[in-house]
């Protein structure tokens, strides 16, 4: 059976409206994971000084 040719068609603008906000939200959470991880390294980091 031969493959289709050409775009797949368009998503429906819902499904799509969808997709585009869980990246929109799990960009902001990646954002906020390495925020909390330069932190959590940077108090490591004065603690080891200070012993």
């Amino acid at each position: 059976m031969p493959k289709p040719k050409g775009r797949k068609p368009n998503l429906d603008k819902k499904v799509e409206e969808n997709l585009i906000a869980k990246v929109q939200r799990l960009e902001m959470e990646n954002a906020y994971l390495k925020k909390l991880a330069a932190l959590i390294q940077e108090e490591e980091k004065k603690q080891m000084k200070s012993k």
